[in-house]
C-alpha cells in the first residue's frame, strides 16, 4: 500500500506529464504562419494583357493583407508550357502560384497528347480569379446582322466563310469549331500571330468574323470598324446590354464560349496554406471596389468554392476533348 506522500508524488508526476503532453501536442499541431516572405504570382500571360493587369491589382491587395511583398512574374509563350515548366519545378509551399486560364488546364492535355501532360496532375487549384465571355465580331461592312445570317452563309457555301483566332487551339478557334458542330456547317479557321492583327483583319474584311473578349476587341470596336453580332453566353453583357445572346440572335443556345482564369500551385500544397490563400483571395475579389476595377476589362471576379471550379474545368475538358478529336486538331 502506498504511503500518502508517495501517492502525492505520483499524482503530481502524472499531472506534469499530462501538461507536458498537451503542450507537445499543441506544438505539433500548430500551423506554420503564412506568408513569412515574398510570394511570387507567376502568369502565363504577357505584360499589359488583361489577366496580367488584374493579377497586379490582386498582388497589391494581397501584400496589404499579408504584410509581405507579393510580386508578379510573367512567363508567356510556348502555349503555356514555359510557365508550367518553370513553376512546376518550384516547392509546393504557396510561395509560388501560377495564373492560368481554363484552356491551359482543360484544352492543353488534348492538344498535346504525345506530351501526356495533364495540368491538374501537376498542379493544385488554389483559387478562382475571374470569368470572361466572348463576343462574336464582324467588320462594320459585313452584310450579316445576326447569327442566323452568319450560319445561313456558311450553309450556302461550305468552306468559304472564314473566322480568325489568335492561335490554333485558342478559345476563339475551339469556339468556332463548336459553332460549326452545333450548326452542322463547315467554316475555315485562320490563325493570327497577334490579337491586334486579328481584329484589324476582321475590320478590313480579310476574315469574316472572330470571337473576342470585350477588352481585346474594344479598341477596334470603339473606332466603329467592328460590330458585335452576339455574346456567346447565357446572359447579355452589363457593358453592352444591347448586344443579344447567341440564342437571341438566332444561333444555338448551347454555345457558351468563355475563359475561366485561376490561381494554381505546384502539386502538394498544404491544405492550410491553400485554404488561407483561397480565403484571402476570394475576400479581396468580393470587395465592391475591386469588382468595379475588374469591370474595366469586363471580367467577372469569381468566388466559387474549389469544388465548383473543378467541376467547371472538368466540363470544359469534356467539351474540348470532343471538339479537338472531331476536328483532328493537334499541336504535337
Amino acid at each position: 500500500m502506498l504511503s500518502p506522500s508517495r501517492r502525492l508524488f505520483l499524482a503530481g508526476a502524472l499531472a506534469s506529464a499530462l501538461v507536458a503532453g498537451s503542450a507537445a501536442h499543441a506544438a505539433n499541431t500548430q500551423t506554420t504562419p503564412f506568408p513569412t516572405k515574398t510570394v511570387t504570382l507567376y502568369t502565363a500571360f504577357s505584360v499589359g494583357s488583361g489577366p496580367d493587369v488584374v493579377l497586379r491589382i490582386l498582388s497589391q491587395e494581397l501584400s496589404k493583407v499579408w504584410k509581405q511583398s507579393v510580386v508578379v512574374e510573367n512567363r508567356p509563350g510556348g502555349g503555356g508550357f514555359i510557365a508550367l515548366s518553370a513553376v512546376g519545378k518550384l516547392p509546393a509551399d504557396g510561395y509560388a502560384l501560377l495564373q492560368l486560364d481554363s484552356e491551359h488546364v482543360s484544352a492543353l492535355p488534348h492538344l498535346y497528347k504525345s506530351r501526356n501532360y495533364v495540368t491538374l496532375e501537376k498542379f493544385d487549384l488554389v483559387a478562382p480569379l475571374f470569368y470572361t465571355p466572348f463576343m462574336i465580331a464582324v467588320g462594320d461592312k459585313s452584310p450579316w446582322k445576326n447569327i442566323t445570317d452568319l450560319v445561313s452563309a456558311a450553309r450556302a457555301k461550305p468552306d468559304t466563310v472564314t473566322y480568325g483566332s489568335w492561335f490554333v487551339g485558342s478559345p476563339g478557334h475551339l469556339g468556332g469549331e463548336w459553332l460549326s458542330t452545333l450548326t452542322d456547317t463547315k467554316m475555315v479557321h485562320v490563325p493570327y500571330k497577334e490579337v491586334s492583327q486579328l481584329y484589324t483583319a476582321v475590320a478590313n474584311g480579310e476574315v469574316d468574323w472572330a470571337f473576342g473578349t470585350i477588352p481585346s476587341t474594344r479598341p477596334v470596336y470603339d473606332s466603329g470598324k467592328l460590330r458585335y453580332l452576339a455574346i456567346a453566353a447565357p446572359q447579355r453583357s452589363v457593358q453592352y446590354p444591347n448586344v443579344p445572346t447567341v440564342a437571341e440572335a438566332g444561333g444555338p443556345a448551347e454555345l457558351d464560349v468563355n475563359s475561366i482564369v485561376s490561381l494554381l500551385a505546384p502539386k502538394g500544397i498544404p491544405d492550410e496554406v491553400r485554404d488561407k490563400i483561397y480565403t484571402d483571395v476570394t475576400k479581396i475579389l468580393a470587395d465592391p471596389a475591386i469588382r468595379k476595377r475588374f469591370d474595366t476589362f469586363a471580367f467577372e471576379p469569381l468566388t466559387w468554392p474549389l469544388s465548383e471550379l473543378r467541376k467547371r474545368l472538368d466540363e470544359k475538358s469534356d467539351t474540348y476533348k470532343g471538339l479537338i478529336g472531331n476536328a483532328k486538331i493537334s499541336l504535337d
